[in-house]
């Protein structure tokens, strides 16, 4: 069985975590999946915008507690194994942010922990409306800290550190109100509605969108007077593509741009 299955429907490729029977948990198999999906995507410029999904009654419950367990066992404690393991995690949610393509994740049940994190990493999400999302390690002793990152760079401070603090869930309907999520929907209308999104931004101008993720990323951690000089570099790039100028015209004229890319 896949550890992910992928489908592509035109421009849009929706990738599946494939371990229901441990609710999709990020074992070292699925991490290595995951990343070997996403290294292919960034060299496959006919898909424009990617989902990332879970199969059964969850998206994914986090790290796979069995198999680290197994893991300081082997590996007389396991630091060196841990500190490996959390490399290879992070090196998944940064692949995640770097590829061109926006990544939208489709949430349901629960999102806990790393699979917390992996939402938080991706470019959009919807969820179905009873989804739990959390980052509770705290519970059993473990604080969140590497989920903690892209959860803090998402919602506000003080409400990421509660839940950090406190293990608490939060339901879909707050975690679109503190900006985690973009939507919640009924669990019915889920998949169909995030590819939806998926293909509004499928349609626009590919190049555009490219390094308009990037430079959104990009411009985030700089100070407003060097975000407005980057992205002014950005924009001017943007300016002369030859779909864009296509696209300008277009609207002038009340036509539907033909792009070529």
């Amino acid at each position: 069985m896949a550890m992910i299955e992928r489908t592509d429907t035109g421009a849009v490729a929706r990738l599946v975590l494939n371990a229901p029977e441990r609710l999709n948990a990020l074992s070292d198999a699925m991490l290595a999946a995951l990343k070997a999906e996403l290294e292919a995507l960034a060299d496959q410029p006919h898909i424009r915008a990617v989902i990332i999904a879970g199969a059964g009654k969850a998206f994914c419950a986090g790290h796979d507690l069995k198999e680290m367990t197994a893991g300081r066992a082997a590996n007389d404690g396991g630091q060196a194994y841990f500190a490996d393991l959390f490399a290879r995690c992070a090196a998944v949610m940064l692949a995640i942010r770097a590829l061109p393509q926006p990544v939208i994740a489709e949430v349901h049940g629960i999102a806990t922990a790393g699979g917390c994190q992996l939402v938080a990493s991706c470019d959009m999400a919807v969820a179905a409306d009873g989804t739990r999302f959390g980052v509770n390690g705290v519970n059993i002793g473990l604080f969140c800290s590497t989920p903690m990152v892209p959860l803090s760079r998402n919602i506000p401070r003080k409400q990421a550190f509660e839940m950090l603090a406190t293990g608490a869930f939060i339901d879909a309907a707050r975690a679109a109100e503190l900006g985690l999520i973009n939507r919640a929907v009924a669990s019915a209308t889920l998949q169909s509605e995030t590819i939806a999104l998926a293909e509004t931004v499928a349609a626009k101008l590919a190049g555009a969108v490219r390094i308009g993720k990037r430079a959104f990323y990009e411009q985030a951690e700089l100070p407003l007077d060097q975000a407005y000089i980057h992205t002014g570099a950005v924009m001017t790039a943007n300016m002369m593509m030859t779909d864009t100028v296509d696209g300008i015209a277009a609207f002038l004229d009340k036509r539907t741009p033909e792009w070529k890319q």
